[in-house]
């Protein structure tokens, strides 16, 4: 495989490996930061809170099963439910339900799920309850078993990535892996022993796009650009999001299950939580648009390898302001869709934009779209200039693409 620097001439090969080894030391040296940062943060297993398994005491598990008969029951109930708030109203569903270790339970469900809807054959989860020395077992509704259905679709998401990304949407599905797993292993953990979240949140996630940058987009120049921007939005979006919660008096209380977190981790502060948070949603759509707008500059520099930087910088401005047009709009959406339920109950109690907008449950939404928009703007230019000073000279582009622009697939030094 020929590579397009291998046509530079001996200066300006130089001068770009020189360049490559200066950002190599700076990446180096923040990756060492970072590790200590996460060495430091590392929470030890006694500090983790932890709360006792309400389907693991003596004579209670979750077993799986297949319905196999529904019928509809009375639930003599009425409109208000004994806590005073609105009951679904309608019957109840009478299921008998094969278990794995076959078994024949019969469980009962609320008007709710009966109303969504059962069928005989679908998999359910039911909680097995037998106290010691009982002879008999009881059956609980828990949930549908939505493990296969979920896992299948896991898999076509996969090949359809794979199959349009090729290798690249492979290494991104890595990327994925290696970002949850690093959630789940470090950032939460390290949340309830108590470690300052945003703290947390900033060493974490900022570890988390130094390692996914580079093994989805490639080791180089350009990368390192992106991985560059990403850092100032990180910073950006976690001193507006402390900023913000504090003006704001977000308290990180707005249902029944803050309270019982608060409960089991009183070491914990979930107004920190909610700034961590604010950190955390915008990376997706933040690292986004820096690898987009690196790229764009690259690109650029390719079809116009005269054009000084200054131009360069203006036309990718130009692609970045339709990139974040577009990224306005799709945060909205995203918090719209996932907050469709909370949206709608608001709305069923005939209060005013204004009064649903200040809730902490709906506020908190609001003021992490904003954060995470702000610091993802903001983000742009700063990509955007980084990419231009590392990007090829106009003269040393020019050289480097005498012989046409690389293939997909290579992954020449000098980009």
């Amino acid at each position: 495989m020929t590579h397009p620097h291998s046509h530079l001439s001996g200066s300006e090969d130089h001068g770009r490996r020189g360049l490559a080894a200066v950002l190599a030391v700076v990446v180096g040296l923040i990756a060492i930061t970072l590790a200590i940062g996460v060495w430091v943060l590392w929470p030890d297993a006694d500090d983790v809170a932890k709360a006792p398994n309400p389907y693991g005491t003596q004579g209670v598990s979750i077993v799986s099963g297949t319905v196999t008969d529904v019928r509809a029951v009375d639930c003599g109930g009425g409109a208000v439910g004994p806590d005073g708030l609105p009951a679904v109203q309608g019957d109840c569903g009478e299921l008998l339900v094969r278990t794995a270790d076959d078994e024949s339970a019969s469980v009962t469900v609320q008007p709710a799920v009966f109303r969504a809807g059962v069928e005989v054959g679908d998999a359910v989860d039911v909680i097995r309850i037998k106290p010691e020395g009982a002879e008999t077992a009881s059956y609980e509704f828990l949930d549908f078993d939505r493990g296969m259905p979920l896992a299948w679709l896991a898999l076509a998401c996969a090949v359809v990535i794979v199959a349009v990304a090729r290798w690249r949407g492979l290494l991104a599905i890595g990327g994925v892996v290696a970002t949850v797993g690093a959630i789940v292993v470090f950032i939460l953990p390290a949340l309830l022993a108590g470690e300052n979240p945003l703290v947390v949140a900033v060493v974490g996630s900022s570890a988390i796009m130094l390692v996914v940058l580079y093994l989805v987009h490639g080791v180089s120049i350009r990368t390192t650009s992106a991985l560059f921007g990403t850092f100032i939005g990180i910073a950006l979006t976690a001193v507006l999001g402390w900023l913000t919660t504090d003006w704001t008096h977000l308290t990180g209380i707005s249902s029944e299950d803050d309270q019982i977190l608060m409960a089991i981790a009183d070491q914990i502060t979930l107004s920190g939580v909610v700034t961590a948070s604010m950190v955390i949603a915008g990376l997706g759509v933040l690292n986004d648009v820096t690898v987009t707008q690196a790229s764009a500059v690259w690109e650029l520099r390719a079809a116009q390898p005269a054009a000084s930087r200054r131009s360069t910088f203006t036309s990718a401005m130009r692609i970045g302001r339709d990139h974040i047009a577009s990224s306005v709009y799709t945060l909205v959406f995203a918090y719209a869709g996932t907050a469709t339920t909370v949206l709608l109950l608001v709305t069923a109690y005939d209060r005013s934009l204004l009064e649903i907008a200040g809730t902490e449950q709906v506020g908190a939404e609001i003021a992490r779209t904003l954060v995470g928009l702000i610091g993802l703007v903001l983000a742009v230019p700063a990509t955007t200039a980084i990419a231009v000073a590392l990007a090829p000279a106009p003269s040393d582009h020019a050289a480097a693409y005498a012989d046409g622009v690389p293939n997909e697939g290579q992954d020449p030094q000098l980009v």
